[in-house]
């Protein structure tokens, strides 16, 4: 357990985010701070009541300022518009990148020493805001992308094999958007190959779904998009931090040289731990995941030449 976790955005990401930290005991407080007046406090208060029906001592408080996150030893960024149908992560790139701008602005002069963990659209691109902003280190400054990418894909797998989600070990990594790349040639189920137990076609099909995962939702939903998958993503990786679990993670990392790529957010392995990122892992990928891999980086570098800081 760590002293306080901040949660910077109460709408549905950030408020499940603060209730699973808070329900995890991660931190002795939870700060969840928002510019809406009334809805952080609001929302920390009821989950604030839920505590002696979930067993939980960890407090949560909502504000609108950010007195109350100072010291804070991590921060988790959800601050933004989400996705309408039709719109791409990169369309929410201009308003997002002065909100996360704004917000690491508040976060470097309240919590110098904090971690950082991103969460908003575009994901590689706002990681990238925040740390020019904070000027923090790498290791400082993660994305959560892979994460989320992973269980999507993982889910449609047990899913299309009718097996445990927990037998099946997979990774997807590039940037958080339509040029993912899932490793097929890493994906197993209990240390099977999954192409032993499932032809090409439908895997293939599997893929095309994972990247769309985040799009299928905001279909359903019309007014919004996903949030509690995407908690659970900035919960196991804050938890891994806190606990000093040293998990293999995919993760939007700075790459300086690793996997030929330098100068830019992109989701890889990342072994998590309490100092935050503590390597980039770099495995061996096959002809057409090195080809996927550097579109994937082409695709985060344009949005990157756009923003203006």
């Amino acid at each position: 357990m760590v002293n306080k976790i901040t949660v910077v955005g109460a709408g549905n990401v950030g408020a499940t985010t603060a209730q699973r930290v808070a329900e995890k005991e991660l931190a002795r407080t939870v700060v969840m701070v928002d510019v809406a007046e009334g809805i952080p406090q609001g929302k920390g208060l009821d989950q604030w009541e839920s505590a002696p029906i979930e067993g939980f001592d960890t407090r949560v408080i909502g504000t609108n300022g950010y007195a109350e996150t100072a010291d804070s030893d991590i921060v988790i960024i959800t601050a933004g518009i989400a996705r309408k149908p039709g719109m791409s992560r990169d369309d929410l790139l201009n308003t997002n990148a002065g909100i996360v701008k704004q917000v690491s602005e508040q976060i470097k002069a309240t919590s110098p020493n904090a971690i950082l963990i991103i969460v908003s659209n575009p994901l590689d691109v706002m990681c990238y805001v925040a740390k020019e902003v904070t000027g923090f280190p790498r290791q400082r400054v993660l994305g959560m992308a892979g994460v989320l990418d992973s269980a999507r894909y993982r889910a449609f797998l047990a899913e299309a094999l009718d097996v445990s989600v927990r037998d099946i070990q997979a990774m997807v990594l590039g940037g958080h958007g339509d040029t993912m790349v899932p490793l097929i040639s890493y994906t197993t189920v209990s240390g099977i190959p999954v192409t032993q137990l499932i032809d090409r076609s439908r895997l293939d099909a599997i893929v095309d779904r994972t990247r769309n995962g985040g799009a299928e939702i905001v279909k359903h939903l019309k007014t919004g998009s996903a949030y509690y998958a995407p908690s659970s993503g900035a919960v196991q990786m804050a938890e891994a931090i806190v606990r000093d679990e040293k998990r293999i993670l995919p993760c939007a990392a700075w790459l300086e040289g690793e996997y030929g790529q330098k100068g830019i957010f992109l989701g890889v392995p990342c072994k998590v731990g309490r100092k935050g990122l503590e390597r980039v892992l770099e495995v061996e990928l096959t002809a057409d995941e090195k080809a996927a891999l550097a579109k994937s980086a082409d695709a985060v570098r344009e949005p990157m030449k756009a923003v203006k800081l």
